[in-house]
């Protein structure tokens, strides 16, 4: 069994989420509760049940919206390069996305997302520097639109810089993965 608790504060809001996970041969059985099942006394909102086959398939069960998600997952080779796509298809909101990531080598990637049923998609380039420096450039054929994406892995701390021009938003972000001294984001 495996547990993980996950936190997150802003100037306007505070989350924290809790999962636990337990493994049935290939299969992993997870639940994830938000801190919406405790605020106001026990409940079930923020209640999520999932099975899951990694690589395979994840089937997410919302108890309180009494709702499920489907993804599936696979890979194939085009021209001997690995694809990778994911199918996930949401019953309540009806919504269906196919993602693809096409690796060319090991500094390069392709990858795509589309959403059915609307002019969504976006299409992002990943060139990797070294192993070190990577850098994103992604086009939004909704927004008609460019966004970039910057980051540089200094030994445990990534740094990192976006800018969307639709919305002329410019992020900072660091975040640490440290066996010693922890995570932070």
């Amino acid at each position: 069994m495996k547990a993980s608790l996950k936190g997150r504060y802003t100037n306007d809001k505070s989350t924290a989420v809790v999962s636990l996970s337990a493994n049935a041969g290939d299969i992993k059985l997870r639940a994830s509760m938000t801190d919406a099942t405790f605020i106001k006394g026990p409940s079930l909102n923020g209640l999520t049940l999932a099975v899951e086959k990694p690589g395979f398939f994840i089937i997410d069960y919302d108890v309180p919206k009494k709702d499920f998600r489907f993804q599936f997952m696979n890979s194939v080779r085009v021209a001997e390069k690995p694809l990778k796509l994911t199918y996930i298809h949401g019953r309540g909101d009806n919504r269906t996305v196919l993602d693809g990531t096409l690796t060319l080598d090991s500094a390069n990637k392709v990858s795509a997302n589309y959403m059915f049923g609307t002019r969504n998609c976006k299409v992002k380039y990943s060139y990797s520097h070294g192993g070190a420096t990577t850098f994103e450039p992604c086009y939004d054929f909704g927004k008609n639109a460019w966004d970039f994406a910057i980051s540089r892995r200094v030994y445990d701390d990534v740094f990192k810089a976006t800018y969307q021009t639709w919305s002329r938003d410019l992020a900072l972000e660091w975040s640490r993965n440290s066996k010693f001294n922890g995570t932070f984001k």
